[in-house]
């Protein structure tokens, strides 16, 4: 009785497997690439035929002269997309706490005559720490430092802002964001860091 349910076991094991496992995936792959080759080789952004970025991975910014993007709790480094996650550290936690006020201390050591009030975003890592945009909320808090760095108008650093800003998607989904990659690639364009 054993042999005989074994055998059907095992060759719907191995046809699940060549076939979920091995064609389906090759199958959705080559679609993918037809249809949708940009979306499907991992929507890059190049320039000078180098990709420089994706458009759905954020990237870590540093420098004054640039927009700094949402912080990554990814790990061992950010914006790993092989380890996304959030920090799951919860909002009375000491290691929260203490990553957030560093955060406010280099942003506050980056800009110091600036005395708004940081955004939430700026600080805290999104859920999947990889998150490539920030609010026009964390944008407007940068364009004083990122114009005077750059030695350029603010208005006209305003004005990028509004370029590499999207609006909800299909008009009711999510909330307004800021392209952070994108924007800072055009004020390299423009400007020296």
């Amino acid at each position: 009785m054993i042999s005989s349910n074994f055998r059907p076991a095992l060759v719907m094991i191995v046809l699940m497997t060549v076939l979920l496992g091995g064609v389906y995936p090759a199958a959705v792959t080559a679609i993918a690439s037809v249809l949708f080759p940009w979306q499907a080789s991992g929507s890059l952004i190049e320039q000078d035929g180098k990709a420089v970025g994706s458009v759905l991975i954020g990237q870590p910014f540093s420098e004054p002269g640039h927009f700094w993007s949402r912080p990554s709790a990814t790990g061992p480094f950010p914006y790993n997309a092989a380890s996304s996650s959030g920090s799951n550290l919860g909002p009375l936690n000491p290691a929260l706490i203490d990553a957030v006020t560093a955060r406010i201390e280099a942003l506050r050591d980056a800009d110091p005559g600036n005395t708004a009030p940081v955004p939430a975003d700026l600080v805290t890592a999104s859920a999947s720490g990889l998150d490539p945009h920030i609010s026009p909320a964390a944008a407007e808090y940068q364009v004083a430092r990122v114009a005077r760095v750059r030695g350029l108008d603010p208005a006209q650093v305003r004005a990028l802002v509004d370029e590499f800003t999207e609006g909800r998607q299909f008009g009711f989904l999510g909330e307004p964001r800021v392209d952070v990659l994108r924007l800072n690639i055009r004020l390299d364009s423009l400007t020296p860091k």
